[in-house]
């Protein structure tokens, strides 16, 4: 193949793994069943009678059993674990750029502009922890967890994978006298 070709190929190849990957959550329902699955009919609701105990607030009963903080120790970590692999992805792609490599998921007027390109990761990481406060406002603290470890998995790959690219070797011909 050319390597145009093979650059359109690769480009769409690897932004089609990305959308799956961006959307496995939004796809994922409660217990890893699918949204689109019908849920079980719900049973008619039963009427409390006097002789039922009702929880008290002094009690320590809580209605959400697995509930936490948003900013715990876990999640803590978890975003700058985010915000150091935005920070390596910056730095990786700075470099693939200068080595002569082209971008695939962004411009490359985007990346040769530090400020706006420090912007987008600093953006990259804030859509990150928007996604997990969102999972944890709804209740669904594991999915909560998950976006930030496949979030780091992710541009630590691509850091990777930035950094073991070959340098691109351009031939400059003679100009013409």
């Amino acid at each position: 193949m050319q390597e145009k070709e093979y650059q359109h190929f690769r480009r769409g190849h690897t932004s089609w793994r990305f959308l799956v990957l961006l959307f496995m959550p939004c796809i994922m329902g409660r217990g890893g069943t699918s949204v689109f699955a019908k849920e079980p009919p719900q049973s008619p609701a039963k009427f409390e009678t006097a002789q039922t105990p009702q929880p008290t607030a002094a009690s320590g009963a809580s209605n959400k059993p697995h509930s936490h903080r948003f900013w715990d120790k876990e999640n803590t970590w978890l975003f700058a674990g985010v915000g150091a692999s935005r920070t390596l992805d910056y730095f990786s792609t700075l470099n693939l750029r200068r080595r002569g490599r082209q971008e695939i998921l962004i411009t490359n007027d985007a990346v040769d502009n530090h400020a706006a390109f420090a912007v987008i990761e600093a953006a990259g990481t804030g859509v990150s922890i928007g996604a997990s406060y969102l999972f944890h406002r709804y209740g669904h603290h594991k999915l909560e967890r998950w976006t930030s470890i496949i979030h780091i998995g992710l541009t630590t790959g691509g850091a990777i994978r930035n950094y073991s690219l070959k340098t691109a070797h351009i031939t400059m011909s003679a100009p013409a006298p």
